[in-house]
């Protein structure tokens, strides 16, 4: 009477070891082998695009423009900051994200939304230490070749290290909307 519930211990226990055995794969490399369809990097044509401002109102002065994008498509992933750049007549400059931010990886579903932030110093119109910014590009982590373009109507951009140093702004992470 004692050996059959042993046995069906053992025949259990050998029954739990094998369900619980894998491929050999880690949580990692399903990331890495997803499904495109559920899990590949969002692509901006599949995206809206939405734009909102805070403009600074005078020289000194801090602004947001506020990007929103809805996906039209699959489900998606985006991983990284997004890539700004703002142009001016006499030259492009690259945004850098916030200093301490982090970069989140954020999924998306077919209709889901998520904004990015680029917060800037308005700078004195006219002076060689501002930046007459006209348009910004934006483009999605991983895809700088797909940059979609903005018209910059918010103000001249200080400069930070006066005539010809970056401009005095900056680019937020993807932010959750929404549930």
């Amino acid at each position: 009477m004692r050996t059959f519930p042993l046995t069906l211990a053992a025949a259990l226990a050998a029954t739990l070891l094998l369900t619980a055995c894998d491929d050999g794969k880690t949580g990692d490399d399903d990331a890495k082998n997803a499904d495109p369809a559920n899990g590949s990097a969002c692509a901006i044509d599949d995206l809206g695009v939405e734009v909102g401002a805070g403009a600074a109102p005078a020289a000194g002065d801090t602004g947001n423009v506020t990007v929103t994008l809805t996906n039209q498509g699959a489900q998606c992933t985006l991983k990284g900051f997004p890539s700004v750049d703002l142009a001016a007549e006499d030259g492009t400059t690259s945004v850098s994200p916030e200093e301490g931010a982090k970069a989140q990886p954020l999924t998306l579903g077919k209709g889901g939304t998520t904004s990015f932030t680029i917060t800037y110093v308005r700078g004195e119109a006219g002076s060689a230490k501002s930046l007459a910014v006209r348009k910004a590009s934006f483009a999605l982590p991983g895809a700088p070749e797909d940059a979609h373009d903005l018209t910059w109507s918010y103000g001249e951009v200080a400069r930070r290290d006066g005539s010809g140093g970056a401009a005095q702004a900056s680019v937020s992470g993807f932010e959750s909307s929404g549930d």
